[in-house]
């Protein structure tokens, strides 16, 4: 056996070594996005009726659209911070889960 040579066992060890050393940051890091995207989510929920806000609105797509950023410009600067914030942690959810994705897919060396 020379010096490049790993057995079947090493191999699994150093996989799941070099799986967790490269999971770790990204799994406490989306776990962070998701509370702060939950309560930041129950903290709109608790200062506006969201269905309402719906309800109110036009059916049309344009019309929803352009009703939801006048909705957004006329309510509360808490309202507007919380919306921020989920939308901020759910693209940082998203990038941290597309990394873990493209991760596991990529073909490593052996």
């Amino acid at each position: 056996m020379t010096d490049f040579e790993q057995s079947k066992i090493e191999k699994n060890v150093m996989r799941r070594i070099y799986i967790i050393r490269v999971l770790k940051p990204v799994i406490s890091s989306a776990a962070l996005a998701a509370l702060v995207c939950i309560l930041a989510l129950w903290g709109i929920g608790r200062e506006v009726w969201v269905a309402r806000v719906f309800e109110n609105g036009p059916q049309s797509f344009i019309g929803h659209a352009f009703y939801l950023v006048y909705a957004f410009e006329h309510t509360r600067l808490i309202v507007q911070s919380l919306t921020l914030i989920t939308l901020v942690s759910l693209m940082y959810l998203a990038r941290e889960v597309a990394r873990a994705i493209l991760f596991i897919f990529t073909p490593r060396m052996v």
